[in-house]
């Protein structure tokens, strides 16, 4: 049995994922720290632990992402906007746009027919497009990341949001909390906020159908809910949404090892 392996050092969380020829074997994913190398040691071990397998059995590694260069251990890099396609491609062939709300931007990829990378758009750093804002928000409301999404599904109001950065995010909310604002209401200000800033890069890229969503943003039910409002499109998102780079770059690794036997 031949396996392969992929890893996406993002720039909040981190993810690896063990292939063998037909499917699957196992994965993990984890905040990525401030060391990114330890981290990177860290997130592979997992996965080859739940495999109960050694890093010796592993016939090829790929890594991926914001901090893919240290992951020493991989014999090769591949960029996100390529592994995210590959893993896309994988779960939902009929997928023509993907959107990607990672910890530190946000991503909008158009596919052709045949899977390859047409065009893509990337966020600014620090803006209302990302991850990172649903981890402030979070963490000054007081509640779980995982949490918010169901919660602002309560919401009876949206509370409009000033700020497009990240960092000053966090004085707008404690001021609407001040005003006595509801939380599910910040929530939903919050979720607009995204979907808002996401839908404006889907327009640039002229997006077409099907349309999934990735990343971590992706486990949020309310801001998917209410980026398939802005879009007008109903969203594909995968079981993990989180490891689809991670599954592209072990897919591509998996295609290369075939090449190089190939080749012998």
């Amino acid at each position: 049995m031949s396996y392969t392996a992929g890893i996406d050092i993002g720039a909040a969380f981190s993810k690896s994922l063990i292939l063998n020829e037909k499917e699957i074997v196992s994965y993990h994913v984890m905040p990525s720290g401030k060391n990114y190398r330890e981290t990177a040691e860290e997130v592979m071990q997992n996965a080859l632990d739940k495999a109960e397998l050694k890093i010796k059995d592993i016939a090829s590694i790929l890594a991926t992402g914001y901090g893919a260069s240290n992951v020493f251990f991989a014999g090769q890099q591949a960029t996100e906007i390529l592994c995210q396609a590959r893993g896309i491609r994988q779960i939902f062939p009929s997928v023509r746009t993907v959107i990607d709300i990672g910890g530190q931007s946000t991503k909008v990829i158009k596919l052709d027919e045949d899977g390859l990378t047409k065009d893509f758009v990337v966020s600014e750093k620090c803006a209302a497009g990302s991850g990172r804002f649903l981890q402030v928000i979070a963490r000054v409301l007081g509640m779980p990341l995982e949490d918010i999404g169901p919660f602002s599904l309560k919401a009876e109001k949206v509370v409009k949001f000033t700020t497009k950065c990240a960092v000053f995010a966090e004085s707008e909310v404690i001021s609407r909390i001040a005003e006595g604002e509801k939380k599910e209401d910040i929530l939903a200000g919050v979720h607009a906020a995204i979907a808002t800033k996401v839908a404006s890069l889907v327009k640039k890229i002229r997006f077409e159908a099907d349309c999934a969503i990735t990343g971590g943003g992706a486990k949020d039910i309310g801001l998917v809910k209410t980026a398939e409002e802005k879009i007008a499109i109903k969203l594909l998102a995968p079981e993990e949404p989180q490891v689809t780079a991670a599954l592209g770059a072990a897919l591509i690794a998996r295609g290369k090892l075939k090449e190089k036997m190939g080749s012998c």
